[in-house]
This record gives C-alpha cells, sequence and structure tokens, in this order.
C-alpha cells in the first residue's frame, strides 16, 4: 500500500482526510474509484492524474477534482510521493453547494484540476494550518468554502457584490445571539443554518460578509473573550476556565489563546491589575 489516508474530520455527506502518498517511478498506477465528489487540495509533492475530464500535473497549491462514481489514476514518474488534503462530498451535499453559487449551473467537473491560483491561496493555508493544528472543528466550514471556490472558478460563476439585505442581517444577528448563548457548548454549522431557513453554505457565505467571519471564527473568539476576562477576574484554575468556556482539552486552549492573545494564559493572568 504506497498511500494512508487518516480522517481529520467528518459530517453527514462529507468527510476530509490527510493522504499521504509515498509511490514513486518504479511503482505502477492502478485504478481507484471517486466514491463521492473530491476536491483535493496538493501541500507537498508533485503526481499526475488522470481522470475522465483528462489527464494534469498536479503540484502544491492546486486543486484535484473528482466527480462520483469515476474512475481515475495517478502516477510518480516524475518524483517520489506526495500528500493531499483530500475533502469528499456525497452528491446530495455536492448539489446543495452548486445550487447556492450564483451562476453555476453543473454538479459535474468538467477539468481535472484547478491550477495554484492567488484567489484560492488563502483559504488553503487556512486548510493546511487546521491540520498541522488538528483544529478539526475548523473543517466543516473549509471544506464548504473550498467545495464553493472550486465550483465557482470551473463555472466563472462570480458573487454577487450587492449589500446583505436587512432579511439576511436579521438572520445572522440571530445566529450571533444564539452563539453567545450557547458559546460554552458545541454550536454546528448545519443547526446554525436550519434555524435560518438556509443551506449551509448559504449561510456561511452571509455570516462572512455580514460578520467579517465564519461562524466558527466568532464561536472560538467568543469563547477565548470569556476566558480572558476570567484570567483576569478570578483565581479560578487555568483548565477549569479552560473546559468551562467551551474547549475540550487544556493543550488546545493554551496554543489557541497565546496565538491570538499573543501570550500564555498564565503570562496574561499575571499582568492584571494588584496582581503579584
Amino acid at each position: 500500500m504506497t498511500a494512508t489516508a487518516n480522517t481529520l474530520a467528518s459530517g453527514p455527506g462529507w468527510h476530509v482526510a490527510d493522504v499521504i502518498c509515498t509511490a514513486s517511478a518504479g511503482d505502477r498506477p492502478f485504478e481507484e474509484v471517486h466514491r463521492d465528489f473530491c476536491v483535493a487540495a496538493v501541500t507537498s509533492g508533485t503526481f499526475r492524474y488522470r481522470a475522465q475530464q483528462g489527464t494534469a500535473m498536479l503540484a502544491p497549491g492546486s486543486l484535484l477534482l473528482g466527480n462520483s462514481g469515476t474512475c481515475y489514476e495517478c502516477g510518480h514518474e516524475h518524483g517520489s510521493g506526495d500528500r493531499c488534503l483530500s475533502f469528499h462530498f456525497g452528491p446530495a451535499y455536492m448539489d446543495r453547494i452548486v445550487a447556492d453559487v450564483p451562476g453555476a449551473g453543473k454538479l459535474t467537473f468538467e477539468t481535472p484540476r484547478l491550477p495554484p491560483l492567488p484567489a484560492i491561496a488563502p483559504l488553503l493555508a487556512e486548510a493546511e494550518a487546521a491540520r498541522d493544528m488538528a483544529d478539526a472543528g475548523a473543517f466543516e466550514e473549509l471544506a464548504l468554502r473550498i467545495a464553493g471556490a472550486a465550483v465557482a472558478t470551473i463555472s466563472g460563476a462570480r458573487h454577487a457584490s450587492r449589500d446583505p439585505s436587512r432579511r439576511d442581517q436579521k438572520r445572522v444577528a440571530e445566529a450571533v445571539r444564539r452563539i453567545e448563548l450557547d458559546a460554552d457548548g458545541p454550536v454546528s454549522l448545519p443547526a446554525l443554518a436550519d434555524e435560518t431557513a438556509t443551506s449551509p453554505y448559504h449561510f456561511l457565505r452571509t455570516f462572512r460578509q455580514v460578520a467579517g467571519m465564519t461562524p466558527y471564527q466568532y464561536l472560538l473568539r467568543t469563547r477565548l473573550h470569556r476566558a480572558a476576562v476570567r484570567l483576569r477576574t478570578s483565581n479560578d484554575a487555568i483548565s477549569a476556565i479552560a473546559f468551562e468556556a467551551g474547549f475540550n482539552d487544556l493543550s488546545t486552549f493554551n496554543r489557541r489563546f497565546r496565538r491570538v492573545m499573543g501570550e500564555t494564559p498564565g503570562r496574561y493572568r499575571s499582568g492584571r491589575v494588584g496582581s503579584r
């Protein structure tokens, strides 16, 4: 076996895996099948990808595109090994994304890949950072955004630049209040979308437009803000503050807190007024 796939996150209709391939020029490619739609971001290495839509060389920053139920081959005659973040979507899940991308009318990909594009580069960097930081909670939003970006680019669609409607603003305001109320517990993207009677992709796009960040990013900011206040105003153990804020383990909390606040929770607490 020349490839291993480690599932990083999953949900109804989608999953994402970290795929590491060690194949070399001496290994014959063999035919495989895309069981679902696939959008795979190449993070290292190069390989040749042959699918129903054609043949392409993939390099870091490019996106492999696969249609559900079709066969494909990957070859490494030009170099050994590669690594990909591979996002998979069931047909019904992908159909909802396509329906919500303005101007996109087809469910199938007609090209085997997207080359490295400046417009997609920041999104791929977010996904790679989420993988390296074991941030499983970020991947549902990243999956939707990456699939939407691929569909929009292939179809030549352009998102409308109009200002959010009053209805959109109301929906986001309601979602923000829900996050504020339930920030210490699980808050899922599909649940938030259902409460606003929109699809997850449409809700995510609208929330980012109105709030300036994704729902998951807003949830993390809310949790970290509350933890920071408690660090400054109480003598409770840092671990207790982290768990009560909604973080499941202390190491994740420490890492996130330092990245956002610029210092560790302990050092942040030591800077409060009146501390010794």
